[in-house]
Order: structure tokens, then sequence, then C-alpha cells
């Protein structure tokens, strides 16, 4: 028996999002659509030039969590924040949406992560972070416990990142495939992908990680290919399972054996895009975790992403379970029956 579905571990950060234009970006040297690292100096500085704002909790694992919480599986939750204000927000947040979160604050030292993201009109966000408290996430902070009652541990790239990240990642894959579980990692982002490209490819192809979440950005910068045949291809060589995220066209599933293709769902209006990929990871590994489908999986991925970008904000503000019930996703659990 497992107690957790899916053990979500990534950089704990309170996300301060306002609306700007692309001029905005321009003018103060900000990458579209990235996710930029910055330092504390320029954070304040970043700060004080971004209109009216929101706060909220984000983090990309974090948001993960918070969907399949959403959607009434059982998550947990590993991140470093400070024992300050920034940080009782973020603990009190994902709490709150039923995620099982004890990782220890730190003490002394850094504040609690954040990021600054700017909301332009056609609904692309460009994240600006300052890790803080973040980089302290280590070893010590993996719960054994937890991790060999996960279904599933879920990473996001952005780890690789902190210095001593790594080896809570690598500790936690070890523990989790000793009890039987499987590993997966979202590849986050671009720039992430060029920046470690070769340590990614190999926790593929060492079989530390079991199934990989990209977009197709994503994709080709990790095989330096123009084509996405060409990378669905190698990634379908590298690693179990792959679930390719497309935007408005949908993703496509690979395993060695198949391919499967889904649409994305129709929206009213895209808002903020902020969290899309995290939501439909927490879709797709919710019905992972229940023997969904692959197709199924990729669905309740789509549905959930579809919902998040219609709105301001990476955590869900309704239901998921609710919605995807209406939608009929909840009906088809049992198909295929994944051991987990």
């Amino acid at each position: 028996m497992t107690k957790f579905d899916v053990l979500c571990i990534g950089n704990a950060i309170v996300d301060i999002l306002a609306r700007t234009d692309d001029a905005f970006l321009v003018n103060n040297a900000i990458i579209k659509g990235a996710m930029n690292l910055i330092d504390a100096e320029r954070a304040e500085l970043l700060y004080e030039r971004m209109g009216p704002a929101v706060e909220m909790s984000g983090g990309s694992a974090g948001n993960t969590a918070a969907g399949v919480a959403s959607l009434g599986g059982q998550a947990a939750y590993f991140g470093k924040v400070a024992a300050d204000y920034l940080g009782r927000i973020f603990t009190h947040d994902i709490r709150a949406q039923g995620v099982a979160f004890d990782t220890r604050p730190l003490e002394d030292g850094a504040p609690t992560a954040r990021s600054m993201i700017f909301v332009t009109p056609d609904g692309e966000r460009s994240m600006n972070t300052y890790l803080g408290a973040c980089i302290e996430l280590g070893p010590e902070d993996v719960e054994s416990s937890k991790v060999a009652n996960a279904k599933v541990v879920y990473f996001e790239g952005y780890l690789w990142d902190p210095p001593r990240a790594k080896e809570a990642i690598r500790l936690s894959a070890k523990i989790a495939h000793e009890h039987g579980r499987q590993v997966a990692m979202t590849l986050s982002d671009p720039f992430c992908v060029d920046r470690y490209r070769e340590e990614f490819l190999d926790l593929m192809k060492s079989g530390t990680v079991d199934i990989v979440f990209a977009n197709e950005a994503e994709l080709k910068s990790l095989y330096q290919t123009e084509s996405l045949e060409v990378g669905l291809e190698a990634i379908r060589e590298d690693c179990r399972l792959a679930a390719v995220t497309r935007s408005e066209k949908g993703s496509i599933i690979v395993t060695r054996e198949e391919t499967v293709a889904v649409p994305a769902i129709e929206l009213r209006e895209l808002v903020d895009s902020t969290g899309a990929g995290d939501l439909y990871a927490s879709g797709f590994l919710y019905g992972y975790t229940h023997d969904f489908s692959l197709e199924d999986c990729a669905r309740l991925g789509s549905l959930a992403a579809g919902i998040i970008i219609q709105q301001m904000g990476p955590r869900p503000q309704a239901s998921l379970r609710d919605i995807a019930e209406q939608s009929g996703l909840m009906q088809t659990a049992g198909v295929e029956g994944y051991g987990l």
C-alpha cells in the first residue's frame, strides 16, 4: 500500500504577478517566455518597477502537487523556504491545498525565493526568479518514508540550478527505485535544458528517471534539433515514457511501443500561461497513478492545463476534480493497470 500518489520536489517560490507590455520586457532586458535567474539586487529593482501585483505561492513542482491534490489525489512536497513572511505564505498555501509539506524552514540565511512574473497581453509569462532559500535544499531534507510511500516521485529540472538539490534528487530516486516506485521529471525550460543537457540525458539513459515531461521547445533543445519528429524518436529510445506538450496543438505521448496524440481543450480566453506545464503534469500523473490509459492521462493533463491558463496564477482556484467529473474524465480508471 502507498500513502501518496505523487511526491513533488522543487523550488519553493512565492510568485509576484503583474500585467505589463512587451516594451517593458525590452526596456528591462527580460527574455520573454523564459525563466530568468536573478540576484537579490535585480529582484529589488524589478519589484520597484513592476505595476500592481498579486502575491501567490508557486514554484513548478509545488504547482503540480497542488494540482494533484485538487484532482483528489494524495500529494506530498519537498521544498525549502525561510522562516519569514513569504515562507509562511508558501507553507500555508500548499497545506491549504491538501498537500503534505513538512520540510524544515531555513532559520538563518537567504530569504524565501520569489519570482517576479510579468504577463503580457498575449498571456505569455516571463519569470524572473531569485532562488533565495531554495539553494539550501539538500539530502538532509529528504524524508525517506514519504519517498518510499509515493507511487511516483516527480521533480523539476530547475532543481539543477541550486547546487545541493541534485544530491537530494539522486537520493530520492535511489530510495524510490529500491521500493519499486517510479521517478519523473520535467525539463522545465529550454534555457534550463541548455545549461544541463548532458546531465538530463544521463538521468534518462541511466534509468534514474523513468518518465519525462517536456514541451516542444524543451524537447528540441534537449536534442539540438528543429525537428519535432527527430526529438520524439530520440526521447523514445532514451526513456520509458515521455509526454510532450505543444500548447494549442495538444500533446504527444511516446513509449518504446506506441505514440498517442491528444488534442488540447478549447479555451474561452487565454489569461495567463503560468503553470500550464505544471498542471498538465498533475493531470497526467493523477491519471497514471490511478490506472488510466495513456490517452486519458493526457486528456486529464490537457484539461488541468486548459483550466489553469484561463485564470491568473498557477494554483487551482476551483476544484479540478469537480471539473474533471463533469467532463467524464474520472470514469476511466483501471484500463491499463500500471501496478503502481
